[in-house]
């Protein structure tokens, strides 16, 4: 596990609306992340399908490209390298066969390349109330590999959505040594509004690190609600920064330094053990005792 440093360091999340036009999405993120910049960030996060919110399986494959081709990817990539500062495409919903999409997240580094991909793992195929149904496996193939990737302040572990309801993995990033978990999301209005912080907050105790958490937000143009309440959250579980429900910015000073300290009040991730799970076998009838 990799030492944790005790550098400062302004984050930003941006929270988005996003809707089907990916050129209109770009367009609001790059405002918000110019905004990020002048407010002092240093590392911005934009949410899970930042460019573009689409329900419909037909028209999104007649909408989405491949990565090489993907024009609001490029223009992060200029961004980041015109502003000096470390961008986060939470994801983008790319084409990478004729029927499958990636839903991939971007980390671009301030001179432009892109230092790590993440493709989500844990598809969201569930079923609400009120006759809210998602399938995400019938459009999305799922990534197979977990990331981290050193940044200057400490060592990010990427994550996007669903995978918050997957413990195990923040624990292997954690046991690889991240300090910093994002976790840039779309969440639903009813399951943001019954589970998103305590979630997110477990996943920062339990690992004893920083989680980034850019959030759609409202009403979409597609007809999904989204929850909103971008959050950055402390290794001891506490609030930094909470956005609301409306898109815009939230931002918080990072100091490293907290990770040490929470490490050391609860080093639970050096007390870890593995086990086995065992099924008692049943004792024989005869030997059961007979009272009277």
């Amino acid at each position: 596990m990799t030492e944790t440093s005790s550098a400062t360091f302004k984050a930003a999340m941006i929270q988005m609306r996003s809707g089907l036009s990916p050129a209109a999405n770009l367009d609001d993120a790059l405002a918000l992340i110019g905004e990020a910049k002048a407010a002092g960030a240093d590392y911005v996060q934009t949410p899970e399908m930042t460019n573009i919110m689409e329900v419909k399986r037909e028209r999104l494959f007649a909408t989405i490209v491949e990565e090489n081709a993907d024009a609001s990817l490029a223009a992060y990539r200029d961004l980041a390298h015109k502003l000096g500062i470390y961008i986060h495409v939470g994801s983008l919903a790319i084409k990478v066969s004729p029927d499958r999409a990636a839903n991939r997240g971007f980390l671009i580094g301030p001179s432009g390349d892109i230092a790590a991909r993440y493709d989500k793992i844990h598809m969201f195929d569930v079923d609400l109330d009120k006759g809210e149904s998602y399938r995400e496996s019938r459009s999305y193939q799922p990534g197979e590999q977990a990331v981290i990737c050193n940044l200057p302040w400490g060592v990010l572990g990427l994550t996007i959505c669903y995978d918050l309801r997957f413990p195990a993995l923040y624990r292997a990033l954690a046991e690889a040594g991240a300090t910093m978990l994002a976790i840039p999301s779309a969440f639903t209005k009813p399951t943001g509004e019954a589970h998103w912080h305590v979630l997110m907050r477990a996943r920062a105790i339990e690992n004893g690190c920083f989680v980034f958490a850019a959030a759609q937000a409202g009403k979409h143009e597609s007809g999904r609600e989204t929850y909103g309440h971008s959050l950055i959250v402390d290794p001891w579980g506490r609030i930094l920064a909470e956005g609301g429900t409306e898109p815009g910015i939230v931002m918080a000073e990072i100091d490293m330094a907290e990770v040490s300290k929470a490490r050391a009040r609860v080093p639970s991730l050096q007390h870890g053990r593995r086990f086995e799970i065992v099924e008692p076998i049943a004792e024989p009838a005869h030997l059961h005792l007979v009272r009277e």
